[in-house]
């Protein structure tokens, strides 16, 4: 039969490994969960800073006297001194046939 002092040593090397393992895996699945939430913050912050150079190009643009007459062209309708203004309708295929 076994001494008590190495029944007892092994179940205190047995407890110690068991919470050691428990404490990496856990550690590992943390790592795991912060490493994907890291990356979506990265996809987001990716996607948000193209999104401000764009609308920093379009205030740039906007900015410039090309820009001011494409703005005024495009939401106000407008157009210069002597320009032509061409107005085009399209007509599906069952209006244009006579009744």
């Amino acid at each position: 039969m076994p001494k008590l002092r190495w029944v007892l040593l092994s179940t205190i090397a047995v407890v110690f490994l068991t919470i050691t393992l428990t404490a990496y895996v856990t550690e590992f699945q943390r790592m795991a969960r912060l490493t994907r939430a890291v990356d979506r913050k990265m996809t987001e912050l990716v996607r948000l800073s193209r999104t401000i150079q764009e609308m920093e190009e379009q205030v740039s643009f906007y900015g410039t006297r090309e820009g001011l007459a494409r703005l005024a062209r495009e939401q106000f309708n407008l157009v210069r001194p002597g320009e032509r203004i061409y107005r085009l309708e399209v007509v599906s295929p069952d209006e244009a046939l006579p009744h």
